[in-house]
């Protein structure tokens, strides 16, 4: 059993045909947490007493006779993202603010419908205060590491989630992405991390706090994992998000997730990308360009795809107007509504400084009529995507412009440290389109360059297979 190398569809499968029992699965996950979480710290909080005790439950229900196509996910171990519930289990935010809070009464709906489908919660993993960063580091917790080399950042802000599947730890994991968070940390990582369409996976009954930029999703290592757990999620909308748009078919994601993307012909004729090589807001002046040995990476795999079959167009720009300013205004906005108020109280010394800036910025310097340009920016830049498009089937750039990042410290593009090295991720959080990214390469420290792949709204199946594929063609 190796939770690095094992698929979730071929664990499941064992412990349907009772090959493997659950409480094997999650034995396993304990006690690669007690050998290989000392040094990674990806875990906030862990319950094996409850964990052992949901899989010999399942285990009982198995020997029972249930209908197993009810339990998709019989026995997997999962790790869920600090900043949502799972019951029995405190959700701290990464905040000393929520340190002492009680523990969750109910889980979050996309924890309730993973455990509906037999996975087996671990425990809470690392996240930075809020999500607010691309570091997973808090005044709670402390630092998490990247297993791949411990003295660099996993990203963030899902990269408890990140670190524990690429160490191995846990197959399947929860997180969330307001502004890159799921696929950042896979970049860096070297996983298959998907952002799914906003609205698929309902928030809920509690309002996001962030503006709709967000959304959660299952995280594990492989694309069509991926696929497996999303068709659990996007299980509808049962009356708790006013924005929900379950459109997607479940289904679709399950047909795709048993099936071999071999060629990528299936859809009647050869897979059409864009490829934009700079992240498509190249022409500023201002920014620094694309780690060279990051573009180096993600043109490579973009050849070997159009080898493949795949007819690749390249664009140098993508966005007529950087979305950046559009996309902090709304971030900034949902970080005041959030903490604003602790400002001359003792709770305000608590919060992490990161977070202090960006909420004294979005109390003092973002109005209301800000705000409302801000969302017709989202106008604007959902206007670029699609004629950027145009016939297209998906997009393709870097996940991020530069290199992974030392613990605590930015990423580097050409040697020199730049906070605008994750700056590819934020507009699709703006526009709500599905994006994921897929281990293209390494750099030449060995450390994992992630491609970023972006579909049309709804259209995840198609981003998934694209990554899919992508891991095909670059195994």
């Amino acid at each position: 059993m190796d939770f690095t190398n094992d698929h979730l569809t071929d664990l499941v499968a064992a412990v349907h045909r009772r090959e493997v029992s659950a409480r094997e699965l999650v034995s396993h996950a304990i006690a690669m947490i007690d050998e290989r979480d000392g040094a990674i710290n990806a875990f906030v909080s862990v319950d094996p007493d409850a964990a052992l005790e949901a899989a010999s439950e399942l285990d009982d229900r198995l020997a029972g006779g249930v209908d197993v196509t009810e339990l998709p996910l019989a026995g997997i171990p999962m790790g869920v993202k600090d900043l949502e519930d799972a019951r029995g289990l405190r959700t701290t935010r990464g905040s000393a603010v929520y340190a002492r809070e009680p523990v969750a009464a109910e889980d979050s709906p996309l924890v309730a419908s993973l455990r509906r489908a037999g996975a087996i919660v671990i425990g809470k993993t690392n996240t930075p205060e809020d999500g607010h960063t691309a570091e997973t580091d808090n005044h709670v917790a402390g630092p998490t590491f990247n297993p791949l080399n411990p003295e660099r950042s996993p990203g963030g802000s899902s990269g408890g989630s990140a670190a524990a599947i690429a160490a191995g730890m846990v197959p399947l994991a929860t997180g969330s992405d307001g502004g890159g968070s799921i696929r950042i940390p896979a970049s860096l990582c070297g996983l298959s991390g998907f952002k799914p369409t906003q609205g698929t996976i309902p928030t809920g009954p509690q309002p996001p706090g962030s503006n709709l930029l967000s959304t959660r999703g299952p995280m594990t290592r492989r694309a069509l994992d991926a696929a497996v757990a999303l068709a659990v999620a996007a299980d509808g909308n049962p009356a708790i998000d006013p924005f929900g748009t379950p459109t997607l078919d479940p289904q679709a994601l399950s047909r795709l997730a048993a099936a071999e993307v071999t060629n990528l012909n299936g859809r009647g004729r050869a897979l059409r990308v864009v490829w934009v090589p700079d992240g498509g807001i190249a022409s500023r002046g201002d920014l620094p360009g694309v780690d060279r040995a990051v573009a180096e990476v993600t043109s490579t795999a973009v050849a070997a795809l159009e080898s493949a079959g795949a007819e690749v167009v390249a664009r140098d720009e993508l966005f007529g107007i950087d979305p950046v300013s559009d996309w902090f205004t709304l971030w900034t906005a949902s970080m005041a509504a959030r903490h604003a108020h602790r400002r001359d109280t003792q709770e305000w010394d608590l919060l992490w400084p990161g977070v202090q800036e960006l909420v004294t910025w979005g109390a003092e310097r973002v109005s209301g009529a800000d705000t409302t340009r801000a969302i017709d920016g989202a106008w604007r830049a959902n206007n670029d995507i699609t004629a950027a498009l145009g016939d297209a089937d998906v997009l393709l750039l870097p996940t991020v412009a530069g290199r992974t990042p030392l613990s605590g410290r930015p990423g580097t593009i050409d040697g020199e440290e730049s906070i605008m090295w994750v700056r590819f991720t934020y507009p699709f959080n703006l526009t709500r389109h599905p994006a994921g990214s897929v281990r293209a390469g390494l750099d030449p420290d060995g450390m994992p360059v992630g491609l970023q792949v972006v579909g049309r709204h709804h259209d995840d199946a198609t981003v998934l297979a694209v990554m899919a594929a992508l891991e095909q063609i670059l195994s």
